[in-house]
């Protein structure tokens, strides 16, 4: 190799002796501003990781910060209402720099990316004018996240989403250097649209006029990852669901035949945790180890933390009697070996479009899709759908709206017979019902908070679960005090 050197021309040697440095240079600052992974953030508490730990969502299904942070400002005539990323109903700590479920890692350059506790962390307020509490592990229920995924897609789209327009809102909060600069104007900025836009055909059945929105506190989970996963075309079914609660997962039983999911879809809590992360990943995990390890974590924390205390007073007289009507009239399928399992939809009579969202065929690509990455799971249920999963009722006084695609708003009014409950309520206002349990669903706070649930519309229907229907009104009341205790 050196006599090889020296047979150069001169010239020759001289280009390599300058070029060969400023390539090394050159790859060492591409792989450190664009690839390079850095660690992590750490947490101590436990409740802290679960709400702002990455899980590597960030290398495929990241946003650069700075685009993420510009966003509601270039385009807020694309937000559902006014106060930036809040109008969505995320949940936003007092002082944390982004929303809860909301990550930030640095790979190559800061990126923002999603994690379970993005749908999966609860909030109330004991009066209108006082803080939220925040429950990790519960439902959030205030959450649009329709309108979020149409609000990232419709950015990208915009003629507006380039660097000319970008650049001059990142250089007033953020100080880059100019090798940042140059890269977020020239490839940054143009690759995350380029990305954004492809994934509207993905998206295309959000954009039908003739199904109603989602609103807030739902997602129609199954349909997701039909279009994600397994990269279906878009069919005609449609099935929103609640955000469930995903605490104390350790009572589902898979040998006493528990089913997870709404409808039973998933034999699992370690199967449906890697489908719900490879959902937020976008794509198969760089670090395979590494994410099995944030699913470990996840597992053992889902299934060891413990549904919150009701907090507020209950009367323990009426709470007695409404045990003796809880046993008679709910126990069958709430506490009893039937909990957990799938109850026929003949039998429980409720909306049924959440079933056909899915299928044994959509269940056996999914799977295949999973083993494909070398991922190991029980998987998904490779059987037709028949009802829905008699839920155990841990924290029910959390879980509002009711039923399993949320068009009953309180416990209250799943009590009344199916003709006698709210035909249209606004849900994701988060003053808490303590008296009806739920949330304040009707007056003039509620309707700007909240969404318009219309239970006349396609997959929103309040019909069925009519299991008390023979009790007087003093019994619903001795009833519904019971269940705050639970």
């Amino acid at each position: 190799m050196i006599k090889v050197l020296t047979r150069l021309p001169r010239w020759l040697k001289t280009v390599l002796i300058v070029a060969v440095p400023i390539v090394i240079v050159v790859g060492y600052v591409g792989w450190d501003r664009f690839l390079r992974v850095y660690p992590a953030e750490t947490f101590d508490d436990p409740d802290e990781r679960f709400k702002y730990g990455s899980i590597g969502a960030e290398q495929d299904a990241g946003i650069p910060y700075w685009i993420f942070y510009v966003l509601p400002r270039v385009f807020s005539d694309k937000l559902p209402g006014p106060g930036g990323y809040a109008s969505f109903g995320v949940a936003w700590e007092h002082g944390k720099e982004l929303p809860v479920g909301f990550t930030k890692r640095r790979i190559g350059f800061d990126r923002v990316a999603n994690n379970c506790a993005v749908c999966h962390t609860a909030s109330y307020r004991v009066r209108h004018d006082s803080n939220p509490v925040f429950e990790p592990t519960g439902p959030n229920h205030t959450l649009d996240l329709e309108a979020f995924f149409r609000f990232l897609v419709d950015c990208a789209k915009d003629p507006r989403f380039n660097a000319d327009t970008l650049m001059p809102e990142i250089n007033l909060a953020a100080d880059l250097d100019w090798i940042d600069r140059l890269a977020y104007r020239f490839l940054i900025i143009p690759i995350t649209r380029k990305r954004l836009i492809e994934r509207e055909q993905q998206f295309e059945w959000i954009y039908r006029h003739d199904f109603p929105e989602w609103g807030r506190g739902r997602d129609d989970a199954m349909n997701l990852t039909k279009y994600f996963m397994i990269r279906w075309p878009m069919d005609d079914s449609f099935g929103p669901t609640d955000m469930p609660s995903v605490w104390n997962l350790k009572k589902y039983r898979p040998e006493a035949g528990n089913r997870m999911n709404f409808a039973g879809d998933s034999h699992d809590a370690y199967s449906v945790i890697i489908d719900s992360a490879l959902g937020l990943m976008g794509a198969e995990p760089k670090d395979k180890d590494d994410f099995l390890g944030h699913i470990d974590w996840l597992h053992s924390y889902l299934s060891n933390r413990q549904a919150p205390g009701y907090p507020f007073a209950v009367d323990s007289d009426r709470a007695e009697a409404g045990a003796a009507l809880f046993a008679s009239h709910c126990a069958r399928c709430h506490a009893s070996e039937r909990t957990g399992s799938v109850v026929p939809i003949a039998e429980i009579g409720t909306d049924r479009e959440r079933i056909h969202t899915w299928n044994e065929r959509a269940a056996k690509e999914a799977n295949g899709v999973v083993e494909d990455m070398g991922i190991e799971r029980t998987g998904l249920v490779e059987e037709p759908l028949t009802g829905y999963v008699a839920q155990f009722l841990d924290g029910i006084w959390l879980r509002a709206p009711y039923l399993h695609n949320g068009s009953v708003p309180t416990l209250y009014d799943l009590l009344l017979p199916p003709e006698q409950r709210p035909t249209s309520f606004y849900r994701g206002y988060n003053l808490y019902d303590p008296v009806k349990v739920g949330y304040v669903t009707a007056g003039a706070e509620a309707e700007h908070a909240g969404t318009l649930h219309d239970t006349r519309q396609r997959a929103n229907s309040a019909q069925g679960h009519a299991f008390a229907d023979d009790l007087d009104d003093a019994q619903r009341w001795q009833l519904v005090e019971y269940l705050k205790t639970l």
